[in-house]
């Protein structure tokens, strides 16, 4: 092998390009990953050095700043404008209609037994709602079920909630559902707008959207919800921050209330205010 086609490191390529300032070294990695926990409670591994370099380079160049460093600063300047961006960037947001599916199959079945009672419109939180594909699920269950619906939607990243809040997808985001449920429930655009479809009214009135911290010390004041979904999220909480956030939920539930959590969850387990009523599924017991 000639000594130009050597592998080249990370460090070297990234030199070649003229980024040599903006490398992510262990002082600057800590430092993001202590930001993040204070600013957001987010807890990331030392993993994630790879996702956190891709996802600051951007803000790095973007600000103009010839550093890490220097852009680490501008987050804690006082009064900074770029906190947000910096929590925004470094917030993982995965996400589709209807992930996990047994989850709105027992939520259907809660909305229909309502409907068929005639009780008031059901109290759901989808507390991490990311681009809003969750919330918008929800209301088209509680919409097919006949059940009136107040949906709340939130998230901490205030990028993703614009998109929630404006209904609007890409086509392909919505090719995997059923075609009666498309028509039921998007409108296609046309023309110019060709390639997209958005959220129908019927659906939008049933949902408000907010930004919101969980490891904020204290949330807005809210009668207590009959369905809580909380999915994906605290993989990245401690396990004390997870059992502060199952007490939390559990005061906001009504009793026989649901939460739901992602698959690979299972923080409620141990609260005694939760039984599991399903897979990764869990009522707010009476007592």
């Amino acid at each position: 092998m000639s000594g130009s086609d050597k592998p080249r490191s990370p460090a070297a390529t990234d030199a070649a390009q003229g980024d040599a300032a903006s490398l992510l070294n262990d002082r600057e990695f800590a430092r993001a990953r202590q930001l993040i926990g204070e600013y957001a409670g987010i807890k990331l591994s030392l993993q994630k050095r790879n996702m956190v370099y891709n996802r600051l380079l951007r803000r790095v160049r973007a600000n103009g700043v010839g550093s890490f460093a220097d852009y680490l600063d501008l987050v804690q300047a006082e009064s900074s404008h770029e906190r947000e961006a910096f929590v925004n960037a470094l917030t993982t947001n995965l996400t589709a209609f209807f992930r996990e599916p047994h989850h709105f199959e027992l939520l259907a079945g809660r909305a229909a037994a309502r409907s068929r009672k005639g009780l008031p419109p059901m109290r759901i939180w989808s507390s991490a709602c990311s681009t809003g594909e969750e919330a918008w699920s929800i209301a088209m269950v509680l919409r097919e079920s006949g059940c009136a619906g107040d949906i709340h939607a939130s998230d901490i990243d205030s990028e993703v909630l614009r998109t929630a809040s404006t209904g609007v997808y890409r086509s392909e985001r919505v090719m995997d559902l059923q075609p009666e449920r498309l028509k039921q429930h998007f409108l296609r655009g046309t023309g110019a707008n060709q390639g997209w479809v958005s959220i129908r009214p019927e659906l939008r009135a049933m949902a408000r959207f907010s930004q919101l911290n969980l490891q904020a010390p204290h949330w807005p004041q809210q009668e207590r919800f009959d369905v809580i979904f909380c999915r994906n999220v605290v993989i990245y909480f401690d396990r004390e921050d997870q059992k502060r956030l199952a007490a939390r939920f559990a005061d906001m539930l009504a009793p026989g209330g649901l939460l739901m959590v992602g698959h690979s969850e299972s923080f409620p387990a141990g609260h005694p205010a939760f039984r599991s009523c399903g897979r990764t599924a869990y009522e707010r017991v009476t007592a």
